[in-house]
């Protein structure tokens, strides 16, 4: 199985941290984000990897990985820069954001499920939202199942922690298939390609009625959106809720 992982971003709420570099390149405990990602992906028995990239692309052309660029990464969203590397995605593919650190548990699992479209999440997200935003409302989104592991919903506003089952982490697994259905809804409307983001892409699948997956990879990840969220990382690698690549016992 192959891994893509979008990386055209800057990451501008990190400010300087990215004036010369990526936002996946970024150190949590020592280590680029996009090594804990590659890891944590090698571990779990992938070793094809690539990257789409944007932002300061030479830099990551440099790490002898794969690359497919997307040249208006400024004005696009994750939907867009996915489709730049759509002609490696010719069997199951995880994708994956390249702002979160997740375990190669989190990677098989996603990995053995059969589902055309798995969509990973964290049931027990709300300690780290907490721990991020003064009003974790601000950022938590719905994620609502069937109670058979189908997604029904997924991205919208809502008014209470009590809501939703999960929060989506940034990393799924598509089939060809499942890719076919994303060419669909996208047809040749070059505007709805460049402005769709991920959740909204997968709430146009569940309207069309197509099956998604919810994948529950409860575990140890994180998200670093801007520097609070990289010091609450730092503050989970060392009360041991993050294990950096390297120091795991497996």
């Amino acid at each position: 199985m192959r891994a893509i992982i979008l990386a055209a971003g800057r990451g501008s709420r990190l400010k300087g941290m990215t004036d010369a570099q990526p936002k996946c390149l970024v150190e949590l405990a020592g280590q680029p984000l996009l090594h804990w990602q590659i890891a944590a992906l090698r571990d779990a028995g992938i070793d094809e990897i690539a990257l789409v990239t944007g932002y300061k692309s030479e830099v990551l052309e440099a790490t002898g990985l794969p690359t497919r660029h997307n040249e208006d990464w400024q004005n696009t969203q994750m939907v867009a820069s996915m489709l730049c590397a759509r002609d490696l995605m010719d069997g199951p593919v995880i994708v994956s954001y390249s702002d979160i650190v997740y375990s190669a548990d989190a990677v098989r699992t996603l990995m053995d499920t059969p589902a055309d479209l798995g969509i990973a999440f964290d049931r027990d997200w709300a300690r780290q939202w907490q721990e991020r935003f003064e009003d974790p409302l601000s950022d938590a989104e719905s994620f609502r199942t069937d109670g058979a592991g189908r997604l029904i919903e997924i991205g919208a506003r809502v008014a209470s922690m009590a809501e939703p089952e999960g929060q989506f982490m940034g990393l799924m697994k598509f089939s060809p298939a499942s890719l076919g259905w994303v060419d669909g809804i996208m047809g040749s409307d070059e505007d709805l390609k460049r402005n769709m983001d991920m959740t909204a892409m997968c709430s146009r699948l569940i309207s069309a009625g197509k099956s998604l997956t919810a994948v529950d990879v409860t575990g140890w990840w994180c998200e670093v959106d801007d520097q609070n969220d990289l010091k609450v990382a730092e503050a989970m690698v060392a009360d041991g809720r993050l294990v950096p690549p390297g120091d795991s016992p497996s």
